[in-house]
């Protein structure tokens, strides 16, 4: 049973419901990382990566630091440092299963999206990480990622949701609380909030690098 109503199965179907793209949109994908592409990637702070293992199971992790933190090495390859995290390793697990992944850059206050997609490989080669590193202390692993499609996103999704304009912003007070819904999802731990919240703590203060 389809769990959903007016289900499209079919592109043509779709085609006929929203149209085609422009011309413009159909040649602004370039195979390559060009000049512009380059300056782009060292002013950009925040990064997803979407990836998918060999049965099709999908993931999107956001990937962020300091503006420059990818390394670009040539036109056709580019290093996204693999910082510590929560160990999941859901993106590095996915990759070794299916090398094909998407990425979208983002400048904070800019609007238009990079996106990348391409090849992915998990590397643990010292002489390319080691340049990676911050505070003394390198990644232990790296996502290199080899173009295939590089192209620019319009603003629409941004503009929409306001989500570089602070007085969109909701009060802290309205905020949801991660602490609260970790330990709720956590429940058969018996961890409270406050517990969470300080294990978050601990790991932000002591765990970046």
């Amino acid at each position: 049973m389809n769990e959903f109503t007016g289900v499209v199965t079919a592109e043509e179907e779709i085609r006929d419901i929203i149209g085609y793209p422009s011309e413009l949109v159909n040649h602004k994908i370039i195979d390559h990382i060009d000049n512009h592409c380059r300056d782009y990637i060292a002013k950009t702070s925040l990064l997803f990566i979407s990836t998918s293992d060999g049965q099709g199971h999908c993931d999107v992790s956001p990937r962020g630091d300091a503006p420059g933190f990818v390394t670009i090495i040539d036109n056709k390859r580019l290093i996204i440092p693999e910082r510590p995290g929560n160990r999941r390793i859901d993106s590095i697990r996915n990759i070794l299963s299916n090398p094909h992944v998407g990425l979208i850059f983002l400048i904070p206050g800019l609007e238009e999206t990079l996106r990348i997609n391409g090849r992915a490989y998990v590397i643990k080669d010292k002489a390319l990480l080691e340049p990676m590193h911050v505070n003394g202390k390198a990644p232990l692993l790296g996502i290199g990622v080899v173009v295939e499609e590089c192209y620019m996103h319009c603003a629409k999704a941004f503009k929409r949701s306001r989500a570089w304009e602070p007085e969109s912003w909701l009060e802290e007070g309205l905020l949801p609380k991660p602490a609260k819904i970790i330990a709720a999802h956590a429940r058969e731990m018996n961890v409270t909030e406050e517990s969470v919240a300080a294990s978050l703590r601990e790991s932000y203060a002591k765990r970046l690098y």
